[in-house]
């Protein structure tokens, strides 16, 4: 097991390269299913989510090559036999339930566990079952499993009770050779989904409208492999915004794309942040006194749920009071605690966090208790006085491709230690 120390105080200069998106990558290692042959990945970020996954589609006999040295995945999905993947790794990781809608499409019957991920609130499988119901899929729960069957998936219109990522992929992917035409509304529309859309296209799927609220699908025969590299992973440039923020720092982030940033670029200027853009590169400079500000997370083009610990973490060190309101996940204020063993004055009231801004963060042992919250503990150790550890740190490693080294070449005095 490993933990990450940080001794807090430095600031932060340079410039960071930002790695392809973990949010792009796991759907689209789920949709190489379709093609029953070759696809390769550039640019890869190696995360412990992406090898998860692969891990989940070696269990049904995909022959998945990782190199490290390139980041480059080479998927052969030409021999898959097994219905059923290994229960134990899908527990691991909720985006392994992204791989039914593709078995479902290429085999008319799949049979997978519960998923698992980060423990954050309800993130029912429901909508994914309503949409492959639609398509005319025979769904069963029970026991911890879900199956599905479809000698024949048919076109249909499917209206999305919320605009769920997970359930428009993977509806979506269902739908690639579904007889006739299927409609997708009230539609997830992030960057993500038309990432995906982008990759399932290339393979021959005929895809119009991912990104916004209605989505079209007309079902095709068949698919076949192709090369794609995933957008840049917009939390990620998110988060390293953030961090030159909470050291009131100037750094250069390179790999964004400013449409997907908008909201948080949005937030930042308000608190006083000065931000330029240069092309697929920014310059965030924060070397001034910042402002309070409150934070609404919405779906997608709203300020993303996943940016909300690191703007707690930077609002405890900005004077006055913040509010941040969390309309996504009921659960997702567990990093409030940790900080307050760091000195952090929040109040959580329902699916609101109150921020008092504090003279001082000081170092202490904490844990991170999903992705998200274990990076913005990392943030608060950049500032704290003293020494910080944060442990549990796998959930880190999750979404953050060598977040300790990134940071340490941008001037932090970080390491990550066995414990």
């Amino acid at each position: 097991m490993d933990k990450i120390v940080i001794k807090g105080g430095k600031k932060l200069c340079g410039e960071v390269n930002i790695s392809t998106a973990k949010n792009s990558i796991l759907p689209i290692i789920a949709a190489s299913i379709l093609s029953g042959d070759k696809c390769i990945i550039e640019d890869a970020p190696m995360l412990e989510d992406v090898f998860v996954i692969s891990d989940v589609l070696r269990t049904i006999r995909t022959k998945i090559d990782i190199d490290n040295n390139t980041n480059r995945i080479l998927i052969d999905t030409s021999n898959i036999k097994d219905c059923e993947a290994s229960s134990d790794l899908v527990k691991k990781m909720r985006a392994s339930f992204l791989i039914m809608g593709s078995m479902i499409a290429r085999f008319g019957k799949f049979r997978l566990s519960l998923p698992g991920g980060c423990n954050i609130g309800t993130r029912p499988i429901d909508l994914h079952l309503k949409g492959f119901s639609a398509l005319g899929a025979e769904v069963s729960v029970g026991h911890g499993y879900v199956e599905a069957q479809a000698k024949k998936l048919i076109g249909n219109k499917i209206y999305l009770d919320f605009p769920s990522v997970g359930a428009t992929e993977n509806i979506m992917m269902a739908a690639t050779t579904a007889e006739g035409e299927t409609i997708i509304e009230n539609a997830a529309e992030e960057p993500e989904i038309e990432d995906l859309a982008k990759f399932l296209n290339c393979m021959g799927a005929n895809i119009i409208g991912a990104g916004t609220g209605t989505i079209r699908i007309i079902g095709v025969n068949e698919l076949k492999g192709t090369t794609h590299k995933p957008i840049y992973d917009r939390i990620e440039a998110g988060t390293f915004m953030t961090a030159a923020a909470i050291t009131r720092s100037k750094i250069k982030i390179n790999g964004i794309n400013e449409g997907h940033l908008k909201p948080v670029i949005a937030k930042l200027t308000e608190a006083g942040v000065s931000i330029e853009i240069e092309g697929s590169s920014m310059i965030v400079d924060a070397d001034k006194e910042l402002k309070p500000i409150d934070i609404k997370t919405m779906p997608y083009p709203g300020f993303p749920t996943d940016m909300q610990s690191q703007m707690s973490g930077l609002l405890c060190s900005v004077h006055g009071t913040s509010i941040i309101t969390e309309t996504i996940f009921e659960n997702r204020f567990m990093h409030a605690t940790e900080m307050k063993r760091m000195g952090a004055n929040i109040k959580i009231d329902g699916r609101s966090a109150v921020i008092e801004g504090v003279n001082k963060l000081t170092g202490a042992e904490v844990r991170a208790t999903d992705l998200r919250a274990g990076a913005a503990l990392i943030l608060c150790g950049l500032i704290a006085e003293g020494e910080t550890e944060v442990t549990d740190i796998y959930h880190v490693d999750r979404g953050y491709v060598n977040i300790e080294k990134k940071l340490h070449g941008l001037g932090a005095d970080i390491e990550r230690l066995k414990m």
